[in-house]
C-alpha cells in the first residue's frame, strides 16, 4: 500500500445473493486535504457487518443512508489523527465512527458518523471495532435490555462464536445463567466449551430442534437469535413461561429473495412470551456505560475477547464474504495498517 494514496473501496455493482469479487471495486486518489473544523485520519483497523451488504444493494437502514454504484462502502472503523485543524481533537489521538472502506479521512468527528475516542486501555485497538464498538453494544444492550436476564436463566445463542455471539455468551454466565451455544463447526463448539459455556450444538452435524428438547427440559428463558430462519423456528419449539426471544440479526435469509419468517411464532401467545428486536444505534445514550462495564470485564479475564482479522485493505471484499459463509470466528475485522498493541489481546 503507498502511504501517499487513499485506496478507497466503492460499490461496482449490486449485489445478487452473496457478494463476489465483482461487486467490488478498489480506486485511489490524493490524500484528502483538510479545512477548518476537521481532522485528518488515517486508518488502523476496519469493522465488518452483514448489514453492509444491505447498503450494496441500495437498501437503506437505520442509521445509515443506502449508497449508489461508485460510493464508498460504509464501514466503521479505527483511526489515528495525523493532522487536526479542530481545537478539540489532538494529533495521535485515536477514534472509532464512520470511516467506511478507505485508507484516509477528513472528517469533522460529527455525532452524525457516531465517533468516540478509544482510550489507551493497553489492548489492541482493533477491539474498538467489535467488542469495545458497536458489537459490544448490540450484545450489551440486546442482551440486557431486551432478555432481562435473571440468574438461573437458560439462555440459548446462535451464532454463538461470531461477533455479538461470542460476547452474549460469555455476558450469560457472568449473570449466572446456563448457557447453550449453536455453531457450526468442531472447532467453533470446542473454543465455545473453553469460554464455559455449559452445552454446544454444531447445527451442521446435530438436529438443533432435538437437541434444543433434551438440553432445555423445562424451556428456554432467553433465546438470543442471530441467524433467523430454521433455528429461530426450533427454538420457538422449547420456551419456557415468559420466555424472551432477542431479534439481533438473520443472517441466514440476508442472502435470500424471499423470506417469510417462522411459521410458528404463535407459540409465543402459549407461554406468554415476548419477542423484541432492537437496534444498536438505539443504544448510543448508553455507549460511555457500555464501554465501562465491557473493558472492566476483559481487563478482569472474565471476557476473553476474540478478532477473526484478515490483513490489509486490499482483503477487504473476501472478508465480508466470509461473513455470509459463516466462516468468521470471532469478530470480524481488517488491519489496514498495525497500530499500538498489535500484538496485545
Amino acid at each position: 500500500m503507498d502511504e501517499n494514496k487513499n485506496y478507497k473501496w466503492v460499490v461496482a455493482r449490486r449485489p445478487k445473493g452473496k457478494p463476489v469479487k465483482k461487486d467490488f471495486e478498489l480506486v485511489t486518489s490524493d490524500i484528502p486535504v483538510i479545512s477548518d473544523g476537521e481532522v485528518l485520519l488515517k486508518t488502523l483497523y476496519l469493522g465488518l457487518a452483514p448489514v453492509m451488504r444491505m447498503y450494496m444493494q441500495g437498501n437503506p437502514t437505520a442509521g445509515e443512508k443506502s449508497l449508489n454504484i461508485g460510493d464508498i462502502i460504509h464501514g466503521r472503523g479505527v483511526a489515528e489523527i495525523i493532522e487536526s485543524r479542530n481545537p478539540d481533537y489532538k494529533v495521535g489521538e485515536k477514534v472509532q465512527g464512520q470511516i467506511g472502506w478507505q485508507s484516509y479521512k477528513a472528517s469533522k468527528l460529527s455525532f452524525s458518523e457516531k465517533f468516540f475516542n478509544c482510550p489507551d486501555k493497553g489492548i489492541n485497538y482493533a477491539h474498538y471495532t467489535a467488542t469495545l464498538g458497536m458489537t459490544g453494544l448490540s450484545a450489551w444492550g440486546g442482551f440486557l435490555d431486551c432478555g432481562q436476564p435473571k440468574e438461573g436463566d437458560v439462555v440459548v445463542v446462535s451464532g454463538a462464536a461470531g461477533g455479538v455471539g461470542s460476547i452474549v455468551v460469555q455476558l450469560a454466565k457472568i449473570y449466572g445463567c446456563k448457557v447453550i451455544g449453536i455453531a457450526g463447526s468442531a472447532e467453533k463448539c470446542f473454543w465455545l466449551s473453553e469460554l464455559g459455556v455449559d452445552e454446544v450444538i454444531n447445527y451442521k452435524k446435530e438436529n438443533v430442534d432435538t437437541r434444543l428438547g433434551h438440553l432445555c427440559p423445562s424451556g428456554i428463558d432467553i433465546y438470543f437469535d442471530n441467524v433467523g430462519g430454521e433455528i429461530l423456528q426450533a427454538a420457538l419449539e422449547h420456551l419456557a413461561f415468559e420466555a424472551r426471544i432477542v431479534l439481533c440479526g438473520s443472517i441466514s435469509e440476508y442472502t435470500q429473495i424471499n423470506s417469510t419468517g417462522p411459521k410458528n411464532y404463535t407459540n409465543l401467545r402459549r407461554v406468554n412470551g415476548m419477542m423484541k428486536g432492537f437496534f444498536v444505534y438505539n443504544y448510543l445514550n448508553k455507549f460511555d456505560n457500555c464501554m465501562e462495564a465491557l473493558g472492566g470485564y476483559i481487563s478482569n479475564k472474565k471476557l476473553i475477547p476474540k478478532l477473526d482479522i484478515s490483513d490489509g485493505i486490499e482483503t477487504m471484499p473476501e472478508a465480508l464474504m466470509r461473513l455470509y459463509d459463516r466462516k468468521n470466528f470471532g469478530v470480524q475485522c481488517c488491519r489496514v495498517r498495525r497500530g499500538p498493541y498489535d500484538n496485545a489481546i
